[in-house]
């Protein structure tokens, strides 16, 4: 599929979500039981490994350590893409939590604070996702880019089970990711 279709599809799909979230209650309400339905038994503890390894915080150091290696492999300008990347990317979701200030699900943890649209876990695993995939999926093949994309999906359930966001901030942070390594891997390739 063309990049650009890639970047159009999920601005619209961002664009979309931020209205029904910020107008729409029947949205909203669709979304709160969505949400009730995927997580009806609070087995979420077990998923707490997970949500720590795909900290945001916690991103940046393996996001650093990815670029630390690549800077060793003398790919300096990749090493840059990929802290800019996932900045970018991390600047996008904060402004975008304080601007649509979406409350979290009812009952999630006290560990979590903060807006819930988007996941910031989910916007960083997604994103370091694409970037692994980008830099290492033809050198590694298939068994890579399934472990990438089933760490990703226990990044979503993670953040379900510990209740902590509704599905609509699950798919606003995977669209909002795609939008930032898209426009990212532009720029890259401009120079």
């Amino acid at each position: 599929m063309n990049s650009y279709i890639v970047l159009l599809l999920a601005v619209s799909i961002l664009l979309l979500l931020i209205f029904n979230i910020k107008t729409s209650r029947r949205f909203n309400l669709f979304d709160h039981w969505l949400h009730h339905q995927l997580v009806k038994k609070h087995d979420g503890y077990k998923w707490q490994v997970i949500a720590f390894i795909n900290d945001p915080k916690l991103m940046v150091v393996w996001d650093v350590l990815l670029a630390g290696l690549l800077l060793n492999e003398e790919r300096n300008l990749t090493a840059i893409w990929v802290l800019g990347t996932l900045g970018f990317a991390d600047a996008s979701g904060i402004v975008m939590k304080k601007l649509i200030r979406r409350r979290r699900p009812i009952m999630h943890s006290d560990m979590e604070n903060g807006y819930s649209f988007p996941s910031g876990h989910v916007l960083g695993a997604t994103t370091m996702g694409l970037i692994l995939l980008q830099l290492f999926a033809k050198e590694f093949g298939l068994i890579f880019i399934i472990g990438i994309v089933a760490l990703w999906v226990m990044v979503i359930i993670s953040r379900l089970s510990l209740k902590s966001h509704y599905p609509s901030d699950i798919v606003g942070a995977t669209s909002l990711a795609i939008v930032c390594f898209s426009i990212s891997q532009q720029l890259f390739l401009a120079f």
